[in-house]
């Protein structure tokens, strides 16, 4: 029977032991020890002994594995994912916290609302329209329980620059008041005349472009989940996005200047359009309306105060978010009512907002190919937006959120809001925390939302027509404070490399000083240019093993201790092996072990005899470049002889082709016309049976084994034979 002691150190080590404290040990009471006695094995024995066959990959098997593995029931309920989690919610344990969060989120929603809807061009009721219908599409099929779909002061930008290019005329409802007031002060000639001037032969409402818009966002959209886009949001990098987001609030900003001074701007089309905008804002100061500009002043630093003070100290005691945003809006209201400010002081108001909900009407098509490209632009960024913030709150409560789905939920959204004067739709940073700290659970949250704010637009909605605009404004630059605190994390970005930090600069000043569309795209150009980069040039290294503990292979710069192996260099080369990298991986590999194209003399093949002086390490000759200066084309080391074997391990090595497998035959001809042999360890399965079907195309023969130590093992061996 074994002692305590015995039993004590034969237990497991993932066991969770406990200590007298009920602590849980961290580690042994006895150093672990293990000793392995066997042959050493060729890849070609451990494949026939594990009995290894490779994946079928013809489109036969594929077609009969998607057969077997279909299931109709899956489907239905993957295209609507309501259907999944629905029958397990609890409304006696999730209800309360979603009721709780939905009016949370609506208090917060009608103040967006509004204002991002006139920051995209059309009026505040589109805005409030956004908190409705395509929250409710998301809610049946989205896969995110608790991010905010609606408004977003991105998208709401992106859009206002499609509205301005397009539109050229307010609405056609115009046309008939301005014939009817005409015609009895004008002659039928002054009136065609005067008609002709002020509408265009195709008018274009900022309202058609918007519903056009949304629809077209759709289906690009849709399109994208067809073809399985979904990891096209991995392509937009941090560096980018947070450049982007922060360039975009700098735009969103300027586009409210003359809402906070109470002065006309004109707007301006293309690039540099911020620059001649702050121009004309700087001349108008002189012109100020100074009720406006202290109306506003007196906004922001009211929501500061809250933002700031007030909800930070009462989060600590209630679950409920103070209003601010709310409250500024109705006292907003309320004090515009009261001093008849628009005719009194002249502050431009929100304007009509009509009670009740927008009857469908059918986009125009004619628009769609217009908008096609912006369309496309909008798409990507405000998917790369939901799709973050859902993989945000996913990780943090541990369920999944697909990608092609949630495109498939975004462009029956952006379809169905296109037909209810919609704009494209995204998702507040600000509320979906909000909807996330009160308790939300669910997309139920979303649908108590909705209905508040379908009662707002039924009964209230008139009500915030005396609005004035300067208010919305400073609710709106209040809110982007989040955004321009992204500008810290530049520093972070440069301890990253400096393409992460050229990559936020290029984006943002491109953003700012060009346009967002353009700079957006020169960004993408940019970071994918950056992903290329490093994908040319993976990480290499000679390995050396540890004279304390054979079978353990370091990287020899790294560590100063480690011993290169005689006669022997150990090469890894980790990434992807194809014909884009080839050349960088053949020019590390010579750099690396002094290896030459020019064929040896007779001096260096009698210098290779020569036996190495062991436990030394390596100095290696480089190898010439272009444009570098000349070296001898003798094969020596400086403090050790030639070697005999190279190792190349492929524990890293991803992927590799049939060009990559070419390379490797070159490499291995290059050796042996120097008296020397490759060797190659550890591939992963799909490396060795593309080194497998480049064998069978007469490139090779390459000797494979398992793990390095065997290959090392060999190697050793067949020096000393």
């Amino acid at each position: 029977m074994p002692s305590d002691k015995e039993s004590q150190e034969t237990k497991p080590l993932n066991n969770n032991n406990t200590n007298g404290n009920g602590s849980a040990t961290s580690k042994p009471k006895i150093q672990p020890k293990y000793s392995i006695h066997r042959d050493v094995l060729t890849h070609e024995v451990v494949i026939k002994q594990t009995g290894y066959a490779a994946r079928d990959k013809s489109i036969p098997s594929s077609l009969r594995n998607c057969w077997h593995t279909w299931s109709f029931f899956s489907l239905f309920t993957g295209v609507i994912p309501i259907l999944q989690w629905l029958p397990k919610y609890s409304p006696r344990r999730d209800l309360p916290g979603d009721i709780i969060a939905g009016f949370t989120v609506a208090i917060m929603n009608i103040p967006h609302g509004m204002a991002y809807g006139l920051l995209a061009g059309v009026s505040a009721g589109n805005g409030l329209y956004m908190a409705v219908f395509p929250v409710l599409v998301y809610m049946f099929l989205g896969t995110s329980k608790h991010i905010s779909i609606g408004t977003f002061a991105v998208a709401s930008m992106m859009t206002r620059k499609v509205v301005d290019t397009y539109s050229n005329v307010e609405d056609h409802p115009h046309y008939e008041v301005l014939a009817s007031n005409a015609t009895t002060t004008m002659s039928p000639l002054a009136l065609l005349n005067a008609t002709a001037a002020a509408f265009p032969a195709d008018p274009i409402t900022k309202l058609e472009v918007v519903t056009s818009l949304a629809l077209t966002v759709g289906i690009v959209n849709l399109l994208m989940a067809f073809l399985r886009l979904g990891t096209l949001a991995s392509l937009l990098s941090d560096p980018l996005v947070n450049g982007f987001t922060t360039a975009a609030a700098c735009h969103v900003v300027t586009a409210q200047l003359k809402d906070v001074l109470g002065i006309s701007v004109a707007r301006y089309k293309g690039a540099f359009k911020i620059i001649y905008t702050l121009i004309d804002v700087i001349k108008g100061i002189p012109e100020t309306n100074l009720v406006n500009f202290g109306f506003c002043v007196g906004v922001i630093v009211f929501m500061t105060i809250c933002n700031e003070c007030l909800k930070p100290c009462l989060s600590k005691r209630c679950r409920f978010p103070f209003p601010a945003e709310l409250i500024m809006v109705i006292g907003g209201t309320l004090i515009s009512k009261w001093f008849n400010m628009h005719d009194e002081f002249a502050v431009n108001l929100v304007g009509n907002i009509p009670s009740g909900l927008p009857e469908p009407i059918m986009p125009r098509l004619d628009l769609v190919s217009k908008v096609a490209v912006d369309s496309i632009a909008i798409a990507v960024v405000t998917y790369s937006i939901i799709m973050s913030m859902g993989l945000t709150f996913a990780k943090k409560h541990g369920y999944e959120v697909r990608a092609n789905q949630e495109l498939f939920a975004m462009g029956v959204g952006n379809v169905v809001g296109g037909f209810f004067s919609c704009i494209p739709m995204a998702c507040s940073l600000s509320r979906s925390v909000i909807q996330d700290q009160t308790g939300g659970v669910s997309q139920i949250a979303s649908l108590v939302s909705a209905s508040l704010v379908v009662v707002t637009l039924m009964w209230i909605g008139p009500f915030f027509s005396s609005l004035p605009r300067c208010v919305l404004a400073g609710v709106i630059i209040v809110a982007l404070k989040p955004m321009f605190m992204q500008a810290r994390e530049l520093k972070k970005f440069s301890k990253q490399g400096k393409l992460e930090m050229f990559t936020w600069i290029s984006t943002f000043l491109c953003v700012v000083l060009i346009d967002i569309d353009i700079g957006l795209l020169i960004g993408i150009c940019i970071s994918l240019l950056a992903l290329y980069i490093k994908g040319l040039k993976p990480y290499s290294c000679l390995l050396g093993y540890m004279p304390e503990a054979p079978g353990v292979y370091m990287d020899l710069n790294q560590h100063r201790n480690a011993m290169q192996v005689p006669e022997t260099r150990i090469f890894r080369y980790s990434g992807s092996l194809n014909f884009a990298t080839s050349l960088f991986f053949r020019r590390a590999l010579y750099e690396a072990v002094g290896l030459d194209k020019i064929p040896l003399t007779k001096t260096s093949s009698s210098d290779s005899s020569k036996s190495p002086s062991k436990g030394s390490k390596s100095s290696y000759s480089p190898v010439s470049q272009n444009g570098g200066k000349a070296v001898s084309v003798q094969f020596t080391e400086s403090s050790s002889g030639a070697f005999k074997v190279l190792i190349l391990d492929f524990s890293m090595l991803g992927h590799i082709d049939v060009a990559g497998c070419r390379t490797l035959s070159d490499v291995s001809k290059e050796l042996k016309a120097r008296g020397a042999r490759l060797l190659l360890a550890s591939p992963v399965d799909r490396v060795y049976d593309t080194l497998v079907h480049s064998m069978a195309l007469s490139e090779g023969p390459f000797e494979i084994f398992p793990t390095l130590h065997d290959c090392v093992e060999y190697a050793n061996a067949c020096r000393t034979a």
